[in-house]
């Protein structure tokens, strides 16, 4: 397989851009493919060579890439025009949409990305309760602003501890961690800081280290255990919502939380985010409330079209059902690979997500960290080989889509055996 003009192209992008790429994830080394064109199942690098796509943008792409009806959605909207800084009547429908599939949204704001609805979502809980402190999960990310960039490991006992360069400590002292599938201690936790605890934000299935699942009742205890103590509860469904079920983790999990950010699959593969919640809290949004928040991209008419149009698909057809079958199918016919070849491996996920850890099963990060990561990467090196695009790190997970045919799947598992040799 020939990477030449990727070769070639890369090395004038790391002259202008930082890493030679516009996000870390992409940074595969000693360079990544670039892509020319996707569509359905499959993408293409500007060298010719074609892959079975199991990143589909990290997410977004649930009904493959340039879905010919969000396409005309898209295109329809552009010839009307692509920004007014006004509102719209289809931020309304698609907002009345989204509400009436999320048990845990009564109102919400559109805003661009992930990151700015875990942000505003984190501002509006600490302006609802006027608490300052909030906890999240070792290991989950809600993206790339300064109060949740901690370091893995830092513990709810100390500080929280900045994960980059330029983040200020005064800036993460108030964020606590706790691990995943660890109710007494974020019990703990919340209890000694009970006077200052605003909220807990937690992914319900962590997508950006692996899929890791929740354990039995694990969602419920951490319902349960914010309630009694006034905490305001976050899900994080940028990656599991729409995904696991049409109302995202809490409804295949049957837990209400009191806020909930959305991104990914509801833009269809364009840029947004939502962040929503109780009547009372999302009402201290401005400008009905003192929590300032804004953007001139916020509800943006091409973004909310391709949300109607993936809503449209997602309400009329019976998508959720076949894509998880075909989860169920991809995870049961990898575990038997994995057995056949007596591989210390485990296979994990939910729904349509679903990864090979080089290790025991996860329970929480630190369970993630001790895995074969260069064992991993090797493995990702020779499934691009065989023609197969998947996460190139231990840390992400891999995604079904409505386009994956059964031939692309079989061809997958024959890959995944004959790599793991």
């Amino acid at each position: 397989m020939s990477l030449d003009k990727s070769r070639d192209l890369y090395n004038k992008a790391r002259n202008l851009l930082p890493g030679g790429v516009s996000s870390p994830v992409r940074a595969i080394k000693p360079y990544p493919f670039y892509t020319e064109s996707a569509k359905g199942s499959r993408i293409k690098d500007i060298d010719g060579n074609e892959y079975i796509d199991y990143c589909l943008g990290y997410g977004p792409n649930m009904l493959g890439h340039a879905n010919p009806a969000i396409k005309q959605a898209i295109v329809s909207q552009l010839e009307k025009g692509w920004l007014y800084g006004t509102p719209t009547e289809p931020e309304v429908r698609l907002a009345e949409k989204i509400a009436a599939a999320y048990p845990g949204i009564d109102m919400l704001r559109f805003v661009s990305t992930g990151t700015e609805a875990t942000m505003s979502a984190l501002r509006a809980a600490r302006g609802f309760t006027g608490k300052n402190k909030f906890i999240k999960i070792e290991g989950g990310f809600h993206g790339a602003h300064d109060a949740v960039l901690v370091k893995a490991g830092s513990g709810a006992t100390t500080l929280g501890k900045p994960d980059s360069l330029g983040i200020p400590q005064d800036f993460t002292k108030h964020t606590m961690q706790v691990p995943f599938n660890d109710t007494e201690a974020l019990t703990e936790t919340i209890e000694k800081n009970q006077d200052d605890m605003a909220a807990v934000i937690i992914e319900p299935v962590m997508g950006n280290i692996g899929p890791i699942l929740p354990e039995d009742d694990y969602l419920k205890d951490v319902r349960k255990v914010t309630e009694e103590n006034d905490v305001v509860l976050i899900f994080d469904e940028v990656i599991t919502g729409f995904r696991l079920a049409m109302g995202g983790a809490q409804e295949y999990f049957g837990v209400t939380p009191d806020m909930t950010t959305l991104g990914k699959i509801i833009g269809g593969g364009m840029p947004i985010g939502v962040f929503g919640g109780k009547k009372e809290i999302i009402e201290m949004i401005a400008p009905s409330g003192s929590v300032y928040q804004a953007g001139t991209f916020s509800g943006s008419p091409a973004s909310v079209a391709a949300g109607l149009a993936v809503m449209d698909i997602l309400e009329k057809e019976d998508v959720h059902k076949k894509l998880n079958e075909n989860g169920e199918m991809m995870r049961k016919r990898l575990s038997e690979i994995v057995s056949d070849l007596n591989l210390d491996y485990s296979v994990v996920g939910i729904a349509s997500m679903f990864k090979i850890f080089f290790g025991d099963k996860p329970l929480n990060y630190q369970d993630v960290l001790k895995c074969d990561k260069e064992g991993y990467v090797k493995f990702f090196f020779k499934m691009l080989d065989s023609g197969i695009f998947i996460p190139p790190a231990q840390f992400e997970t891999n995604f079904l889509s409505t386009a994956h045919t059964e031939e692309d799947i079989e061809k997958t598992l024959l890959a995944y055996e004959k790599n793991l040799k």
